[in-house]
Parts: C-alpha cells; structure tokens; sequence
C-alpha cells in the first residue's frame, strides 16, 4: 500500500495541467557551437577568386544570426566550397542546431542537415583507427549527437540511441582523467585543449531521454547519473542550474519508486537552493514538495506533511494560486489519507473543489483522492460515485492527454478493486493499457499495467485469461526495470500461482524459482515476501512428488 500511495503522489506531478503549447527550445548553455576544426590533410588547392569566394561566403555565414540569414548565407556557402569541404559540414551543424532551438522547428530537416554534417566528417578520415584528430571526433560528435536529438523528436528511438551511442564512444576517450570513470572508458585529455564535457553532457542527458522513451528506466536513471556528474565538474558549486539537475534526478528515481535513491539528491537540491536563494524561494518550494512525495514513498508521513506545508506557505506567500498549489493541496490530503485523518482528508478536498474548473484534470484528481479516503471509510456508495464523476472527466481528455488519463484510469482501477468492482478495475486497465500501448514513451508502464491486469484475472479465477498478460508484464518489465527489479519477482510469483491452478507444478516450480532469485536480490532473504515465495516453491516441488530444494 505504501508504494501504492507513493506511486499516486509522483502521478499527481505528472497529471499536473494540460499540456502547454510548446516552447521554444532554449540553446543547452553548456553545449558550445561547432568550432572549425580542420584536418591535417590540406584541401585541393584553389584559384585565387575561389578561395576569395568561399572565405567571403564562410564570414557571411558565421556572422549571421537569424533563421533567414542563415539560410541566405549557407546557399551562398554552399555553391562555393566542395560539397566534402568540412567547412560546409560545420554549416550543417550550426544551422542543424539552430533550427533544432527552434519551437517551429522541422525535425526532418534537422536531422536531413545532421547527416550531411556526419556524411561529410565520416569522409575526413578513418575514425575506427583513431587517424582522424580529436577535434574532427568532437565534430563528428557533436553532428551524432544532433541526429539523435532529431530523431528522437520523430519518434525513432532506435535510430536516436543508435546516434548517441556512437556519438558518446567519440568523446569518451577525450574525457579528462577525473571524468573518465563517468563514461564507459578511460580517457587521460580533452581535445585540443577543447573541453568535451558539456558536449558529453549533452549526450548523456538526451540518452537518458531516449532510454526512457524506450522503457529502459534503469539505464536512462544510470545516463542521468552521469550527466548530473558531469555537470557538477563543469558549473561552480552552488550553481542554481546544477541544484535543478538534483531535483531532476531525484524525481526520476521517485517516478520508479526508488524513494532511498531520491532523497539524498532532493536534499541536495533542497540546502543548494536554500543557500544561494533564501528560505522562501520558488525553486526551494518545488523542492519541498518533491521531498514530501519522496517522505511519503519512505512512509515517513509526519515529515511528508511538515515539507508539504511548508512548500504551500511559500507558494502562497509569491501569489502561486494556480495548478502548483492545488497539486499541493491534493497532495497534503493524500498524505492525511495515509495518517488516517480522513475527515480532515475529505475537508481539504471539499475546499479545493471549489477552486477548480469544472472539467479540469485537477478536478479529476480530487474526486479520485475523495475516492480513496471515502473507500477508506468503507462508504461504498460515495466512492463509486466520486469515481464515475473522475471517469466522466478523464474520458473527455481521452484524446488530448492520452498518457495521463492512462495513469490516471489505473489509479481509479485500484480504488475499484477496494469496493470489490473487480470487473470494472479489469475493464479500466485494459483500457488504459490499450491507449499505453499506442504511445511509445510509456512502455515502462505497460508491464505494470498488464501485470496488474493478470494478477486481478487470477484473482477473480479467468486463471487461463490471465497467464498471457503476465507473461507478458515480466517480459516488458525485464526491460523496463532490469532482470532483478523486485516487480518481475512478484509477477514470477503470480505466474507460478497461476500455474499451481492449471495443476502445472512442474512449470510453477520453475516460476517461483525465478521469484526468489529476484526477490533474494531486490528485497532480501529473511522479507516476508521471499520467504512466501519459498514456501510456495516447496509446496510446487510437494504436489510433484520432490521433496528437495
């Protein structure tokens, strides 16, 4: 239950408000412009006015700024230079850049420009023998690294980590000795005096992007790591930037429920703000906020409470009445749900009600956490009632925020599945998995869903139903979470329950096998949860006549 709730308080930070009109993409800070490096090798020598022509039109193209001028002076550039000249793939990358910090930005473009970029540096020379210079490697890498952003904004996750992944093995090696251990080899200098970090900085932070996209969760927390190290060795300490990457960081490892992992970065975060912004700064109340969803995931609810007020006082205080302090507001009567305040629970609720819209997706969430302190209170009636109004809401945003509503429908299953509504808590998250299914971002939420799914199948006894989607969930959530991840455990364990009901021991035993070899890991010998699992695999190895572990 305590994850459950956990799990609800990072959803409401996703469900947040609808989603904003995009923005412009500011320029990374630490990822500089392409710098002109040359090759050793000496071009084919030109006619005095060619060269005059090819200078002028270079100049003209590093001076201009604007989108219209940068396409008027890279035509220009292009009709005098070779079209291998690297002067003309440093073009590529500066305009690819350009346009890619741009709302309005065509993502087919971008990357139509990164190739010609990477096209003509491969062409420079032989880049598995390392003949090539260091600073034609970070070009190289910097045009990989613009491919992958590309790509990843079309949706094609595979092309993307195949660019990044290569543009990372470039700089690796370039990396100064202290940062070595951040990527995946050593490295003893930067190139050229050129320094690579904030170009493996932006690496990494968009491989964590595309990971993620993926459902490979605990590779991109582990590409995210790396960029926040990365990061610390470039910004001075204290850096208000470098206190966002905390909190990011710790936000990620609490949307996978690693709540031991997220509080030291979010304290971190937290005294980095508190120092350089004082005790009532905006930045210092999204902090406090975010350490109550992490005390709550720790079920340290008394310090959940005590930084959720906190963060509403300062949000207060600067006129913040919008989406933030509702969230807040919702998220403090959870945590009271979780005291068994209930009435002081439902009170909350009853007054942030009459703050939002009618059909916002803040009202949504309050008839859902209305929900769960009504189910609470064994009122069975009034939580089915607060849950269709929720459904009516969410089924209207169906279209517009698909990926919300899907979480959204899975939390409204599990408070179903409270007042014994099994049928509907099934239809719901079939529902839900259906629209996950269609988004690729959220594949890590699809073996939650279906094991969700089958774990309620077998629970109803559709045992034959519900095999296929827990064999499915372990295979998602294996590379979703890692082999190890203490979910794909108890799916074992719910695969094997399912087969001791279909009078296959020989296949339970093998599934519960499995469960405690994850769950010897992920939770330990002597929890509960093992030592079931253990007693279920003798019970399996009883029924086919073994009497041995």
């Amino acid at each position: 239950m305590a994850l459950r709730r956990a799990a609800s308080l990072v959803l409401r930070q996703r469900l947040r408000t609808l989603a904003p009109a995009p923005a412009p993409k500011p320029l990374n800070p630490l990822l500089p412009h392409p710098r002109r490096h040359y090759s050793p090798r000496p071009p084919p020598a030109l006619p005095a006015s060619a060269r005059a022509l090819a200078e002028a039109a270079e100049e003209a193209f590093e001076a201009a700024s604007t989108t219209t001028d940068l396409f008027a002076a890279f035509s220009r550039l292009e009709t005098a230079v070779s079209p291998t000249d690297k002067r003309l793939a440093l073009a590529c990358l500066k305009l690819g850049q350009h346009l890619d910090s741009s709302a309005s930005a065509d993502p087919s473009r971008v990357l139509e420009l990164a190739l010609r970029s990477v096209g003509i540096l491969e062409a420079g020379g032989p880049w598995s023998s390392g003949a090539s210079s260091d600073s034609d490697a970070v070009s190289l890498a910097m045009a990989l690294h613009l491919a992958g952003s590309a790509s990843l904004d079309l949706t094609r996750f595979h092309d993307a980590l195949s660019f990044l992944s290569r543009s990372l093995r470039l700089l690796t090696p370039l990396l100064p000795a202290k940062d070595a251990a951040v990527g995946d080899e050593g490295g003893d200098s930067d190139a050229e005096g050129f320094d690579v970090r904030p170009v493996a900085h932006a690496v990494r932070l968009q491989l964590a992007n595309v990971k993620t996209a993926l459902g490979r969760r605990e590779e991109a927390l582990a590409d995210l790591r790396a960029s926040v190290e990365l990061k610390e060795s470039i910004l001075p300490p204290g850096s208000r930037e470098l206190g966002a990457a905390y909190r990011d960081l710790a936000e990620a490892h609490a949307s996978v429920l690693d709540f031991k992992q997220a509080l030291p970065f979010c304290q971190k975060a937290l005294e980095l703000h508190e120092s350089t912004l004082g005790k009532n700064s905006v930045e210092l109340a999204h902090d406090r906020r975010l350490l109550g969803v992490i005390y709550t995931g720790l079920e340290q609810y008394e310090q959940a409470f005590e930084q959720n007020e906190m963060s509403q006082k300062v949000m207060k205080k600067w006129g913040m009445a919008g989406a933030d302090l509702i969230h807040a507001e919702i998220d403090a009567a959870n945590i009271k749900i979780a005291l068994g305040k209930l009435d002081e629970a439902v009170s909350v609720l009853k007054d942030v009600a009459k703050k939002v819209e009618k059909d916002s997706d803040a009202r949504a969430l309050v008839f859902i956490s209305m929900a769960k302190a009504l189910a609470n209170q064994e009122k069975v009636g009034d939580t089915k009632r607060c849950l269709e109004i929720a459904c009516d809401i969410l089924e209207k945003k169906e279209v517009s925020e698909p990926d919300k509503v899907a979480e959204a429908y899975t939390e409204v299953s599990s408070l179903y599945e409270m007042v014994n509504e099994f049928d509907k808590a099934i239809s719901l998250l079939k529902r839900s998995l259906g629209m996950l299914e269609r988004i690729p971002q959220s594949q890590h939420l699809e073996g939650n869903v279906a094991a969700k799914i089958g774990w309620l199948l077998l629970l109803t006894g559709k045992v034959a139903e519900s095999v296929p989607y827990l064999e499915d969930a372990v295979e998602r959530m294996k590379e979703s979470f890692g082999p190890k991840h203490y979910g794909v455990g108890y799916v074992y364990n719910n695969l094997g329950a399912a087969y001791m009901e279909m009078d296959r021991p020989q296949s339970a035993a093998q599934m519960f096998a499995l469960a405690k070899e994850v769950m010897d890991v992920s939770l330990g010998p002597h929890h509960s949860d093992t030592i079931e699992t253990c007693q279920s695999l003798a019970n399996a190895y009883n029924t086919m006549g073994r009497y041995f572990l």
